[in-house]
């Protein structure tokens, strides 16, 4: 399911996810006819402009909040022009799988688009890099600050929804290696005891500013 007012990115996001092995059930162009359509065709995972008709403000964002509240099922994917990261915060303090919020630059970078896209289809989240580097620059003064450099670095791929596969990949470090990172963070932010998901979830919510 597709949702945004432009014609020409709407008619390109449809060749790519296609390209890519998606099922594209319906394309619309604003809030009201996306609900609609989830309604109807209760597709896996919704890809949502976060500004449509008719305001052109928040229309995408309280759409995905109301399919997430109505139709579970249904992973959805926030785009954005630009960085506001509040949206992403909103969208995770309903619900913390299935949830994504990319820039639609990243639209131009397929593979990367596509990976993140399967990420939350699959009950995973994904966060912009923009959005979580600028959350690492307002979150300065709380528990944040017991953590070291690279707990830090590991903390911001958590939050973009990387696997400790995936950020051992990126940091170049071995999986072990992550997985003492993530350990030594949990315990420095002072989580409660749960499984390892459920911390892992809550850890990235009070970076994101949605947990106290």
């Amino acid at each position: 399911m597709i949702a945004e007012d432009s014609v020409l990115l709407r008619i390109g996001l449809v060749k790519v996810l296609e390209m890519a092995g998606f099922e594209v059930a319906a394309e619309v162009g604003d809030a009201q006819a996306l609900l609609a359509a989830v309604e109807e065709h209760r597709p896996g995972i919704a890809v949502v402009d976060v500004r449509m008709p008719p305001g052109f403000t928040d229309e995408g964002v309280r759409a995905a909040l109301s399919i997430r509240q109505k139709w579970p099922a249904t992973a959805v994917l926030l785009l954005s022009q630009y960085v506001e990261e509040r949206y992403a915060a909103d969208l995770l303090a309903t619900n913390t799988s299935g949830v994504g919020y990319l820039l639609k630059q990243r639209v131009a970078d397929v593979e990367e688009f596509i990976e993140g896209l399967r990420r939350v289809a699959d009950g995973g989240t994904a966060l912009d890099p923009q959005v979580v580097a600028q959350l690492l620059v307002r979150r300065s003064s709380d528990p944040l600050e017991r953590l070291t450099g690279r707990e830090r670095e590991v903390l911001a791929l958590m939050a973009e929804g990387r696997s400790n596969a995936g950020i051992a990949a990126q940091l170049v470090v071995s999986e072990s290696a992550v997985a003492k990172h993530i350990n030594s963070i949990l315990a420095k932010l002072d989580l409660p005891k749960a499984d390892a998901d459920h911390r892992r979830v809550l850890a990235v919510l009070r970076f994101m500013g949605v947990a106290g």
